[in-house]
């Protein structure tokens, strides 16, 4: 049996202390946080885990600097320090990278401004950061001549970080780092709605590839269905004061523009801040900020007219940036946490902090809203909502995140370099092989040794143009849950955001990665995958979010 039928299974088996539905960031942290602190939990989601909206971030890890100009800065002020939390955590996977911004003349404020407001943003960050230094027209030209200054006074430069992979690797660490320490998870498994019967959840749930459907039990419910938060609450009968409205951001990817490892500010027709972000041999282009209704959204040719339009009007590139030049888009809303009417004279500026409502004679918690960047801070919070629900947890205080210690990750380097990791493999980028699987896996990727010292092969790169190695293949299908092709493609790795659809398609190498993921189903997955519209979003109902 795979790990997911295993899971399915015993999600039927007796009654847990905590049932979390959705596996996007939220629920994540909320798995893990409470499994290893000793729990008994379960983790459902209706799609793949960061299957919607923790897949459509840009990747970035900031103290929200645009929410001084809100003057919300008890809200910066935690969001910088999670964000130095997370580099500390995770020097591997969350680094330091510099924003490197143009200022035009005719914005609605000044630089000199603006530049005072990055020192006072580095001051609430406790300094963790480098300085942020002041750009003269002469100095941008010559250190990103890319940019084009003719409307421009002048610029800076400040920090902030980024996931050096992508976005949903991040979330589904947590998910692995839950399931190491007992928690029952499993994707595409739907919830059917909750009741409370005496002191226990029972929730009818399906399993959306089989069609079976069970029950589960649980002493305590969190809701953390992301943009279906509401949608589930009124499926349970649970009503809250917050609720959500949705905000749809867009990014475009396209061949890397520029070598520098900054990310390149702006601020776009809209006003708002637009980025220029590296990613990897591409690069990513966004955001938009357009209010929406409802959580199911797609990339429009308005979306891609303003992206493409906000770029190559303040890129100097040998040719203006064409939909043809597109490599993959991302598209999903952020779900935004109000209270009473949701509208806002200036919605833009709605805080984008979480809220969290327990109502504590159901024993249920709804998350609403977060950011990646507050993530902890979210797992911490649940506990301690948790036990105040009356489930007790065996070791409170015990640390949850993070890489593995100092000793653990010399002894994988010493064993890499003795195997001599580093020369087996060409890498696509100048990033060593060693450096990039510790990233991505931590202590699992003593696994991935093994597997090459016992066959070389396994150290193959085997979709061409991608990075990913046969033995990373074969460890997502024993350990990640991988159960259609996207989830592999464009969750567990990001090679579906790097890579054109068409020439996926064709790329020698797909069809073994197929069989690896999913035996004798190998064709029916790799069919599936390329029959689905490539920009549609992830397959949802509002009548089962979780």
């Amino acid at each position: 049996m795979t790990l997911r039928s295993t899971n399915i299974e015993a999600l039927r088996t007796g009654t847990f202390d905590v049932l979390i539905l959705g596996g996007g960031i939220n629920g994540a942290v909320a798995a893990a946080s409470l499994a290893h602190r000793g729990a008994r939990v379960a983790l459902i989601d209706r799609g793949d885990f960061a299957g919607f909206t923790s897949e459509q971030s840009s990747n970035l890890v900031w103290g929200g600097i645009k929410y001084m100009e809100s003057f919300e800065f008890p809200l910066v002020r935690k969001l910088c320090l999670s964000r130095n939390h997370l580099i500390r955590m995770y020097p591997s996977t969350v680094q330091e990278i510099r924003f490197y911004t143009a200022h035009e003349r005719t914005f609605r404020h000044g630089l000199w401004k603006l530049f005072l407001g990055t020192w006072l943003y580095w001051f609430i960050g406790s300094f963790f950061t480098r300085t942020p230094r002041l750009l003269s027209k002469a100095t941008m030209a010559a250190e990103e001549p890319i940019i084009n200054l003719d409307a421009c006074d002048g610029g800076f430069e400040y920090s902030d970080a980024y996931l050096h992979d992508n976005d949903a690797r991040f979330v589904w660490n947590f998910v692995r780092s839950a399931l190491d320490k007992g928690c029952i998870a499993a994707n595409y498994v739907e919830s059917l709605g909750a009741v409370r019967e005496g002191d226990t959840w029972i929730v009818r749930t399906r399993d959306r590839v089989t069609g079976a459907e069970g029950t589960v039990r649980a002493r305590a419910l969190i809701n953390a269905c992301g943009p279906y938060v509401d949608a589930h609450n009124a499926l349970s009968h649970e009503a809250t004061k917050t609720h959500h409205i949705f905000s749809k951001g867009i990014h475009l990817i396209v061949d890397r523009l520029t070598p520098s490892a900054r990310v390149l500010t702006f601020f776009a027709d809209d006003g708002r801040l637009f980025f220029v972000i590296p990613m990897g041999p591409r690069t990513c282009i966004g955001t938009t900020d357009t209010r929406v209704e409802r959580p199911e959204t797609h990339v429009t040719a308005e979306d891609r007219r303003f992206v493409l339009s906000n770029i190559n009007k303040r890129l100097r590139l040998p040719r203006p940036l064409t939909e043809a030049d597109i490599i993959a888009e991302r598209c999903g809303v952020r779900p935004l946490a109000v209270q009473g009417s949701s509208g806002a004279t200036d919605w833009m500026q709605l805080s984008r902090k979480h809220v969290i409502e327990v109502d504590a004679e159901r024993a249920h918690v709804s998350v609403f809203g977060g950011k990646l960047t507050d993530c902890l801070n979210v797992g911490e919070e649940l506990c301690a909502d948790v036990r105040r629900l009356g489930v007790t947890l065996p070791d409170p205080e015990k640390r949850w995140y993070g890489e593995p210690g100092d000793d653990v990750k010399h002894r994988f380097f010493a064993e890499a370099r003795a195997m001599k990791l580093d020369e087996m493999t060409s890498p696509s980028s100048s990033e060593k092989l060693s450096t990039r699987l510790w990233r991505r896996y931590g202590e699992q990727a003593f696994r991935l040794l093994d597997s090459i010292r016992h066959d070389r092969q396994m150290a193959d790169v085997l979709i061409e143009r991608a990075e990913y190695l046969r033995c990373e293949i074969a460890h997502a299908a024993e350990r990640e849950m991988v159960t259609k092709l996207d989830d592999f493609l464009r969750r567990r790795s990001k090679i579906a955001l790097v890579i054109k659809r068409e020439h996926l398609r064709d790329a020698p190498g797909l069809r073994e990665a197929c069989r690896l993921l999913f035996g004798d189903e190998a064709d029916a997955r790799y069919d599936e995958y390329f029959a689905e519209t490539p920009a549609a979003p992830a397959d949802v109902a509002v009548a089962a979010s979780a």
